[in-house]
């Protein structure tokens, strides 16, 4: 099984409280990007959330956690308070933050007596004091016990410079790490906006060159599909962590949770999305933001692991999914989970069918046995699935379960492969090699959209992108396009990545 690997040594800082009082909102001023999703809605961010943070000399890492109630027993809100507690066991400070602006609530006193049982170092940030006026109210809360009390304003970064200070001073040094080869989802180290007016400066071309930096030193996968396919059961064996809440409730995971992983020497950061759903199915705001912030890091990934419901095999949604991975240059691995399931199905079958041709009913015995032969035949099962997904031709296939963790060092072995066919070069010289032997006379392309192609070259890699220098300055049709793609990977496999196919005329104006 797979270790997670270990980020360099920073300290560490959680940020805690109950539903709705602006933890995100401070987790993402720290870290300095929307990394956490933000509503009005109580309880958005469920699964704990890493991110890296500057300030004046010094790293840090920080912690956001789910909104926590003690003593709820739902299954959501217990889940959110177990990853809570693990974010904690981390902790070289603890930032417990309440809503300033409502009175002192029960789970409020039961919190505050739990962190200050626990020793770590606790300081106390009442929110959404925007104004001056506002500061007074902030005293209400030395009641809680708690006393290093700072008030803020999240939102606006009023009073987060002095949190910080106070935090900072007693939290141990740690070992100084580039923060860009460690941050969540990538991006360079960041002294965040603290005042009005320059959430703007993200200094994009810092930000682009770390994350090209990074992507030599490991390989990003998106887990993406539908809502409940076991995206969170998936991560968690590729991790061998409870790294997100699981849960048989649609719509569980909002916020991406990513997770590093050594495997054999390389390093993958697995990033687990939001179910994406049909437009028309998202009713709150946060779960409408989540899809967004699904897709987004499904763009920022090399790899993605689409993940079919073999219970339900492939729908319309589950192709729309891989639409978005494919178009977007991301390598696909189309992942049928819950493998288990069809196969005790089909021993059901197999073993009712049996004793329905013992009872004399031999037709509906007969229909029995071909359904459980059906299911049990994974090639048949395949042929199924790229019949609804055909634009994947490319993408290898595997069954897994992630329940039981079956295929899953087989899944690794497939991601090793397929990240490195993403970065494969073909040289100019190999490819024009290659031009000479195509037999064009075999494409089914109307004579008059055929062109001669003088020479071509492969200008990128992830994904591989070829220009073909033609005599007329004419775009290519489809057909054309996809011969000389199959022909390609006849030649040279790029197993799994899409490719990509340019022209350029060495005449422009003949047409």
């Amino acid at each position: 099984m797979a270790e997670t690997a270990n980020p360099a040594k920073l300290p560490t800082l959680v940020i805690v409280g109950r539903p709705n009082v602006g933890k995100s909102t401070l987790f993402n001023r720290l870290v300095g990007r929307r990394r956490a999703i933000v509503g009005d809605e109580p309880g958005i961010t469920r699964d704990r959330l890493y991110g890296f943070a500057h300030w004046l000399t010094r790293n840090f890492r920080v912690i956001d956690t789910g909104g926590i109630i003690p003593n709820d027993k739902e299954l959501i809100p217990s889940e959110i308070y177990r990853q809570a507690k693990v974010g904690l066991e981390e902790a070289d400070a603890v930032v417990m933050v309440v809503d300033g602006r409502t009175e002192l609530a029960a789970p409020d006193m039961e919190l505050a007596r739990l962190l200050l049982r626990s020793g770590t170092p606790l300081f106390l940030a009442v929110n959404k004091i925007d104004t001056p006026k506002l500061e007074a109210e902030a005293e209400n809360f030395r009641r809680l016990g708690i006393k290093n009390l700072f008030p803020i304003s999240a939102e606006h970064g009023n009073g987060v410079a002095e949190l910080l200070d106070a935090a900072l001073a007693v939290m141990p040094q740690g070992t100084d790490a580039t923060l860009s080869g460690a941050a969540g989802l990538g991006g360079p180290p960041y002294s965040p906006p603290l005042a009005e007016g320059r959430e703007s400066d993200y200094r994009e071309e810092e930000e682009a060159q770390a994350l090209e930096k990074e992507s030599t030193r490991e390989t990003k996968i998106a887990i993406i599909g539908r809502p409940n396919v076991g995206k969170s059961t998936l991560l968690n064996a590729l991790t061998g962590t409870a790294r997100a809440i699981v849960s048989p409730i649609p719509g569980t995971t909002r916020d991406a949770v990513d997770e590093v992983v050594e495997h054999h020497g390389k390093t993958f950061r697995f990033i687990d999305t939001a179910g994406i759903r049909r437009k028309g199915r998202t009713e709150l705001m946060a779960e409408k933001l989540s899809v967004i912030m699904a897709r987004k890091h499904l763009e920022a990934a090399d790899v993605s692991l689409l993940v079919i419901d073999a219970t339900e095999g492939a729908t319309a949604l589950d192709a729309n999914i891989g639409g978005y991975a494919h178009e977007s240059g991301r390598s696909v691995i189309i992942v049928v989970n819950k493998w288990d399931l069809v196969v005790e199905r089909a021993k059901q079958l197999k073993s009712e069918g049996a004793k329905k041709a013992k009872s004399e009913v031999p037709r509906r015995a007969k229909v029995m046995l071909d359904e459980a032969m059906r299911l049990a035949d994974p090639q048949a099962y395949e042929r199924e699935i790229r019949r609804n997904v055909k634009f994947l031709d490319y993408a290898p296939m595997i069954f897994v379960s992630a329940t039981t963790g079956r295929n899953i060092d087989n899944l690794f072995s497939e991601i090793e492969i397929v990240a490195s066919e993403r970065r494969k070069r073909i040289s100019t010289g190999e490819m024009n090699r290659f031009l000479e032997t195509i037999d064009f006379e075999r494409a089914s392309v109307p004579y008059k959209s055929r062109v001669r192609i003088m020479y071509m070259t492969q200008a990128a890699v992830a994904p591989p992108t070829f220009i073909l220098f033609t005599d007329r300055d004419v775009k290519l049709h489809f057909s054309y396009e996809r011969f000389i793609e199959n022909q390609i990977r006849a030649a040279f496999g790029f197993v799994g990545t899409p490719i990509w196919i340019k022209t350029r005329a060495r005449n422009p104006k003949q047409r």
